[in-house]
């Protein structure tokens, strides 16, 4: 059997805009980056949680935006701030140390239930709320999601103030957008204000294309998995991306609340998105101009793990094969792949063509659901 190639790994480069996850350069102790993901161990598998729906079907509101108190009194008690830390025992010459990070989040029931982003809490050993009042608690994850980025995480609360969820659907260029987070990691509460600019931005994150919103309000490192309201003071967005180019301002991007909806209720219920289907493999994006040494290989996708019984497995595919069609379509890298998978449900039948030693073979897959590597 052919040995697959030793990749050299890849620094992320964003495909169309140079995008940051914040809370990815927020370090409160060292220049130290998060080690490897956080599998939560709290998983509630029978959440019961009622999330309050926005009933006026209005973006404009009443208020006007040059005074925002009041709609920042509605809903500024549903933004927290949230610390992290990640143990690593690496390779340090130092060895085992812990680097530290912090992010926002948003209440989503009286209880304790908080959405923040996947890369705040990502590689987390421990994690830590505080709520306007000063209260600090222990959080655990609940579930996380990194093709949206999103994560829900839990505390033992009562009578929280839950944000009102609005409707991103039907937002407009030019409606009122406010900021709420805890940029730098220790200015919780801070407002800013501004503007939807655009509301369908396609932009690649760490290798996942994901529909934002675009704003011009402030966004700093620490606002990430904070709230987006508009001017009802109701959630319709969870801040998570910055454009990051020297002299660049006034754009910022938040997920969208409405279609948002569905995961976090899977990620409260389920501990993981269930009903998205997967190949069960993961993919390696391998570009010749990245190595040092000349290569046999061509540039493209490639499979590097398997997970047994997976959807991939089953249909024969290898370690090493180089996904050359999917579903009809050429693929040039994994966003590609994960573009597809989209636009299908678990069960259904999808031929791919890979090159293995230099030969096409064509296989035909039927699709699961996400399966964890043993």
């Amino acid at each position: 059997m052919q040995t697959p190639p030793k990749f050299k790994p890849k620094t992320y480069v964003p495909v169309r805009n140079k995008i940051l996850t914040t809370a990815g350069i927020i370090l409160l102790s060292g220049i130290v980056g998060f080690g490897a993901g956080y599998a939560g161990s709290h998983l509630s598998n029978n959440a019961n949680v009622t999330i309050q729906q926005q009933t006026n079907k209005s973006n404009s509101g009443t208020i006007q935006v040059a005074d925002v108190s009041d709609i920042v009194e509605k809903c500024k008690d549903s933004v927290v701030e949230i610390t992290t830390e990640s143990v690593s025992s690496g390779n340090s010459i130092f060895g085992q140390y812990v680097s530290q990070g912090a992010g926002s989040g948003v209440i989503i029931s009286e209880d304790g239930y908080i959405v923040t982003n996947n890369h705040v809490v990502s590689g987390a050993t421990s994690l830590k709320v505080t709520t306007t009042d000063g209260t600090e608690y222990d959080a655990s994850i609940i579930g996380t999601d990194s093709q949206t980025d999103l994560a829900v995480i839990k505390i033992e609360a009562q009578n929280l103030l839950a944000a009102t969820l609005g409707d991103s659907d039907i937002l407009q260029v030019g409606d009122p957008a406010i900021a709420i987070g805890n940029p730098l990691g220790e200015l919780g509460g801070t407002v800013t204000t501004g503007i939807i600019s655009a509301t369908d931005r396609q932009i690649t994150i760490d290798n996942e294309t994901m529909t934002l919103l675009q704003t011009d309000a402030a966004i700093n490192p620490g606002n990430s998995g904070g709230g987006l309201f508009n001017a009802d003071g109701n959630l319709i967005g969870i801040v998570n991306a910055k454009e990051s180019s020297t002299g660049i301002e006034g754009l910022g991007f938040a997920i969208p609340i409405t279609p948002a909806k569905d995961v976090i209720t899977e990620l409260m219920q389920n501990g993981s998105v269930t009903s998205r289907p997967a190949l069960n493999v993961s993919l390696y994006d391998y570009t010749s101009s990245n190595q040092t040494q000349n290569s046999k290989y061509e540039d493209g996708c490639y499979i590097v793990q398997i997970v047994k019984n997976g959807a991939a497995d089953k249909a024969g595919l290898k370690q090493n094969d180089r996904i050359i069609r999917f579903d009809g379509e050429k693929i040039q890298s994994t966003s590609d792949v994960k573009a597809i998978l989209k636009k299908h449900k678990i069960g259904d039948n999808v031929k791919m063509v890979v090159d293995r030693d230099s030969k096409e073979i064509e296989v035909e897959i039927v699709l699961q659901a996400q399966t964890q590597a043993n």
